[in-house]
């Protein structure tokens, strides 16, 4: 299936440089575009964007049965949906080449990796109710991205192709959407936005304290607890043009916006999970929280918060053991405080050697999902999350990035994400609960974490809206 290609040779296009958001509204209607939106200047990654458009082969899953769509057509087939992609990455391109003056995500492999992937790792009993219409994985092939570097205040339009002929005939396929006239601000919104918990307070209280009785009967250590909000969506809705308004409101290092057609995928993540770069690979935990009207030192100090953290550190350490080379994993930060907006975290940073036979998604497997986001030990912690949590967590709580033909690969962790589709708005928050955990604190922390959220869908002033 697929055309099998010996080399892509990589073609780039200097463009005019322009906000990525502001480029992205040529594209923001069609099936599967993507925009990665580094939103937060001043963060230590802040640096590259991207926009992935018109993917020549799609790959999803969805309860292990993964289906590989392109021109020519369509198969269905069980298979492990990480190899899929790097097998379908191999058919497609066995060598490429890199240049080092342009942005590191040069074509490849982008989309999302829900939660629920975790069913194709694991036994997890199935309990909690699948209620998104989602599948667990939605991933394009891209031969044609456009690549920002904001610090050099740089674009160009990237193309993998066999020929020269070939990569202009893309390129126009690309300056046809980019010749429409790029809109100003999408239309204000309108209509009521009500969220909803799928759990009351008390209740979701009660559930904090069944992870705390779990973790002195010596079953966890931790676990993430979460609970999910829902709102009707108005009729003529654009999510678009509200992640433009969310990314102002709550700019972060992770923000994204995909459209995959029927659903919707816009966040304002703060966490980076897996880097791969020249075989050293990089994942940053984030875990310890308080609000950024407490001095931060506070957390800094915060035995509880620092014992959180640690847990995580101890999991992704052995996690990436899988993958790394024997004792090259190393902490160069451990409990650093990074603040956000309305928030300040305890960031750490693992790294390590990917062996030389190890590949992305190899590292993908050996990680996921992400520690911070499940508990420790791992597995037991998310048996105890199905158990406590209604509905399964679909996107949420899983990873978006990009994988390059080179071998390149950056993601992050599904947070601080709505998901929209056709009459409804979902969005999710939960936190780590540990031995010590205080239920008020724990509630408070994930009301807190999505309030910038909920800010967004309220009436901007005046000055607000001329900013956009």
């Amino acid at each position: 299936m697929g055309e099998f290609i010996v080399t892509m040779r990589l073609f780039a296009y200097a463009l005019a440089y322009q906000p990525a958001p502001e480029i992205f509204r040529c594209f923001a209607d069609e099936r599967y575009s993507l925009l990665f939106d580094s939103a937060r200047p001043g963060h230590p990654l802040h640096q590259f964007s991207y926009i992935c458009a018109l993917p020549f082969e799609t790959i999803e899953s969805k309860n292990g049965r993964v289906t590989v769509s392109n021109s020519e057509q369509s198969l269905s087939i069980d298979a492990d949906p990480f190899d899929t992609i790097k097998e379908r990455m191999d058919s497609w391109a066995q060598h490429v080449d890199t240049r080092s003056d342009l942005p590191p995500f040069q074509g490849g492999a982008a989309g999302f990796f829900g939660y629920d992937l975790a069913r194709d790792l694991e036994k997890i009993p199935s309990l909690a109710q699948d209620t998104l219409p989602t599948p667990d994985m939605a991933i394009g092939l891209y031969d044609k991205i456009i690549a920002f570097d904001h610090s050099a205040e740089k674009c160009w339009i990237i193309i993998r192709a066999k020929y020269e002929s070939e990569a202009e005939k893309k390129k126009q396929i690309f300056f046809q959407y980019l010749n429409k006239k790029i809109r100003s601000a999408p239309h204000k919104n309108s209509g009521t936005i009500s969220f909803s918990p799928d759990v009351d307070d008390d209740i979701y209280k009660r559930k904090i304290k069944q992870v705390i009785d779990y973790i002195y009967a010596g079953d966890i250590f931790q676990a993430n607890l979460s609970r999910r909000y829902t709102a009707p969506r108005p009729v003529g809705f654009s999510s678009y043009t509200h992640y433009e308004t969310l990314r102002r409101v709550n700019p972060a290092p992770f923000a994204a916006y995909m459209n995959f057609g029927g659903y919707q995928l816009s966040g304002a993540s703060p966490e980076s999970f897996l880097s791969l770069n020249n075989k050293i690979i990089e994942t940053r935990p984030i875990k310890g929280t308080m609000p950024d009207d407490v001095p931060p030192e506070n957390l800094a100090n915060s035995e509880k918060d620092h014992a959180e953290n640690a847990m995580i550190v101890d999991l992704l350490r052995n996690d990436l053991s899988k993958i790394c080379d024997d004792h090259s994993i190393t902490v160069p930060q451990m409990c650093g405080v990074e603040t956000f907006t309305g928030l300040h975290h305890l960031v750490s940073i693992v790294r390590g050697q990917v062996r030389g036979d190890a590949a992305p998604t190899d590292a993908l497997k050996a990680c996921f999902p992400g520690g911070s986001i499940t508990g420790a030990p791992k597995v037991r912690a998310m048996e105890i999350i199905e158990e406590l949590e209604p509905c399964r967590r679909g996107p949420y709580c899983g990873a978006m990035g990009m994988i390059g033909f080179d071998g390149f690969m950056n993601s992050n962790i599904i947070i601080r994400t709505l998901i929209y589709t056709q009459n409804h708005i979902y969005l999710s928050a939960g936190g780590g609960i540990v031995a010590d955990s205080a239920v008020e604190t724990e509630l408070m922390e994930t009301k807190i974490k999505i309030q910038k959220i909920f800010d967004s869908f309220e009436p901007q002033d005046e000055e607000y809206q001329k900013a956009a």
